[in-house]
C-alpha cells in the first residue's frame, strides 16, 4: 500500500486514526450507495479530531439514482490501476501545520475534504448528459482555458457529445441561445484573454435560470465566476435541490484578485502578478528619469491585497504597498508624506504600489456616491490612485513649492486582466476543469473544486461562498514585505 501525504499525517500524528481510515479504504467498496459510504467514513473519523466536510450527492435527494461504471476503464488512453480511482476515504486536510504544544488554538485544522478525482462509479449516462458553462463577472486570465478544458475532459475522457455554452453570463441562460461546443471548436481558446462566451454582471433571476437549464435539459451545470458568482451557485444549486432534479452544479472560482477563501489560490492570479511586474518596472523608470519623481501603480484588489503584495515581492522596486488590510494615513509624524519625502532625499526618486481598495475611507465622497453599487451589488469604488497622485500634488506644492516634483500615475487594470493565462496559470486551469468533471459525474453537486495544501479537493460551495481570502498582516509574508520595502506600520503613536 502507498501511504499519501495526507495518510502519513494520520500515520505520525494517531496511528489509530491512520488504521481507521486504512480500513475504510479497503472495506468500502466503491459500488456501495455513497450516502452509506460518506456516513460510515464519518463514523470512523468520530474518534480523530477530524470534521469530514463533505459536498452534497445527488443521491442525498434521489437515493435511487442509477450508477454506471466509469468509461475510464476502456479509455485507450488511461490504464486503471488499483489506487487510480479514488474512495469515499481518501481526504485531503484543511490545516497541515499544526501546534503541538497546545499553545495556540488549533483552529480549522479537524476539517477535512474529500480528494477530487476520478470514481470507479459515475451517475451520468455520458450519451444522455447535456452540459452547460458559463462564464460571469469580470474578465480573468484563464478563463477560457477552463471552457477549453471542460469541453474536451467531457468529450475525451466521458465520452460527452452534448456540450453548451450560455452566452453573456447568468441571464444567457433566459435571454440568448445557448452555443454547442466541441474540441475542435474550443482547441486554441487557451491562446485567448477574456471569455469566447462572453460575460456580465447581473442578470440573476433565479427561477427564470432554473426553469430554462430544466426546459433546455441540461443536467450538468459548470459556472464559472468570483464571490458573487459562487453566491449565485448556492441559490442555483439549493432550487435544484428542492426542485429534486438529477443535476449537478460544479463551479469553478475564478477571481483575479485571490479573493476566495479554504483554496490555496485562483486561477488567473499568477499572470496577473507576473504582467503586473511590467507596470511597475514602468513606474520605476519613470520615477528614476525625473527629479523627485514617484511612480505610482494602482492593482487591482477590492477587499485584498494579494496582487500588490506579491508585485512588490517580485519586484523589489517598490518602496511602498498599501492594500486594504492595512490603514494608512498622509500628513504627520509616520505618515506617508514623511516616508516619501525621506526616500525622495535619499534616492531621488520613489515607486507607490496601491491596490484598488485601499484607503477607500479616506476619499471625500458625496452621499450618492456613498450608497451606488454596481451590477453585482458591490459597492463601486472611487479611484484610489487619481486622489493619491492629488494629493501627493498638492502636498509637495505646499511644503516645497519651489522644487520640481513628479508623479507619473499607471493604471494597468484592464491591461492585466485581459492577457491570456501563462504557462503554470493554463495548467492549473486544466487540473480545476478535469477535478469538475470527475466530480460531477461521480454524482457531486454543490461543490467547489481547487487545491488545498497543493491537493485538490471537493468543497461545499456554501463554504466556499462565504469564505474571504484576506492578506494576514500579522504574518511572515507581510513582514516580508516590509523589509523589503522598509515602510512605516502607519500605526499612530
Amino acid at each position: 500500500m502507498v501511504i499519501t501525504p495526507t495518510l502519513s499525517y494520520l500515520l505520525s500524528s494517531s496511528p489509530q486514526c491512520y488504521f481507521a481510515a486504512v480500513d475504510m479504504a479497503v472495506s468500502l467498496p466503491e459500488s456501495t450507495n455513497p450516502t452509506t459510504t460518506t456516513q460510515n467514513s464519518e463514523e470512523s473519523f468520530s474518534s480523530c479530531p477530524f470534521k469530514l466536510q463533505k459536498p452534497p450527492h445527488l443521491t442525498d435527494y434521489l437515493p435511487d439514482l442509477k450508477s454506471y461504471t466509469n468509461p475510464l476503464d476502456n479509455n485507450p488512453f488511461y490504464h486503471p490501476t488499483d489506487g487510480f480511482y479514488l474512495t469515499h476515504s481518501d481526504i485531503i486536510l484543511r490545516q497541515i501545520i499544526i501546534d503541538l504544544s497546545g499553545t495556540f488554538s488549533s483552529g480549522a485544522s479537524q476539517f477535512v475534504y474529500h480528494r477530487a478525482g476520478p470514481r470507479q462509479q459515475i451517475f451520468f449516462d455520458p450519451s444522455s448528459t447535456r452540459v452547460a458553462i458559463v462564464t460571469c463577472g469580470g474578465l480573468c486570465p484563464g478563463m477560457n482555458t477552463v471552457i477549453r478544458e471542460l469541453v474536451v475532459g467531457l468529450w475525451e475522457l466521458y465520452g460527452v457529445r452534448q456540450i453548451y455554452g450560455i452566452v453573456a453570463g447568468y441571464r444567457g441562460f433566459y435571454s440568448r441561445e445557448p452555443t454547442e461546443l466541441n474540441p475542435k471548436l474550443v482547441h486554441d481558446w487557451h491562446k485567448k484573454g477574456g471569455t469566447v462566451l462572453e460575460t456580465s454582471r447581473g442578470g440573476f433571476d433565479l427561477h427564470k435560470i432554473v426553469d430554462s437549464i430544466q426546459s433546455r435539459g441540461f443536467n450538468q451545470v459548470y459556472i464559472i465566476g468570483g464571490d458573487g458568482t459562487l453566491r449565485g451557485a448556492v441559490k442555483i444549486f439549493d432550487e435544484i435541490c428542492r426542485r429534486k432534479l438529477n443535476i449537478g452544479v460544479a463551479a469553478i472560482p475564478k477571481t483575479v484578485d485571490n479573493d476566495v477563501g479554504i483554496i490555496d489560490k485562483s486561477f488567473g492570479f499568477q499572470t496577473a502578478v507576473e504582467m503586473a511586474q511590467q507596470a511597475i518596472n514602468a513606474a520605476y523608470v519613470e520615477a528614476e528619469s525625473a527629479v523627485n519623481g514617484i511612480g505610482l501603480v494602482k492593482l487591482m484588489g477590492r477587499s485584498t491585497g494579494h496582487i500588490a503584495l506579491y508585485a512588490t515581492l517580485s519586484s523589489r522596486d517598490v518602496d511602498c504597498c498599501l492594500i486594504p488590510e492595512t490603514e494608512f494615513y498622509l500628513e504627520g509624524k509616520g505618515g506617508l508624506f514623511e516616508f516619501l519625502e525621506k526616500r525622495l532625499k535619499e534616492n531621488g526618486h520613489a515607486v507607490l504600489v496601491v491596490a484598488e481598495g485601499a484607503g477607500q475611507d479616506m476619499i471625500p465622497r458625496t452621499d450618492a456616491q456613498k450608497k451606488e453599487r454596481d451590477e453585482s451589488g458591490n459597492p463601486v469604488f472611487l479611484d484610489v490612485g487619481a486622489w493619491l497622485k492629488s494629493e501627493l500634488r498638492n502636498w509637495w506644492s505646499r511644503d516645497h513649492p519651489n522644487d520640481l516634483f513628479t508623479v507619473k500615475y499607471i493604471d494597468p487594470t484592464y491591461m492585466i486582466r485581459a492577457v491570456p493565462a501563462n504557462a503554470m496559470d493554463n495548467l492549473y486551469c486544466t487540473l480545476l476543469a478535469h477535478s469538475a468533471i470527475h466530480g460531477v459525474m461521480a454524482g457531486y453537486t454543490g461543490f467547489v473544486c481547487g487545491p488545498i495544501n497543493g491537493n485538490y479537493a471537493y468543497i461545499p460551495l456554501k463554504e466556499v461562498a462565504e469564505a474571504k481570502n484576506e492578506v494576514n498582516v500579522m504574518d511572515h509574508k507581510w513582514a516580508w514585505v516590509r523589509s523589503v520595502t522598509n515602510q512605516p506600520d502607519f500605526v499612530r503613536k
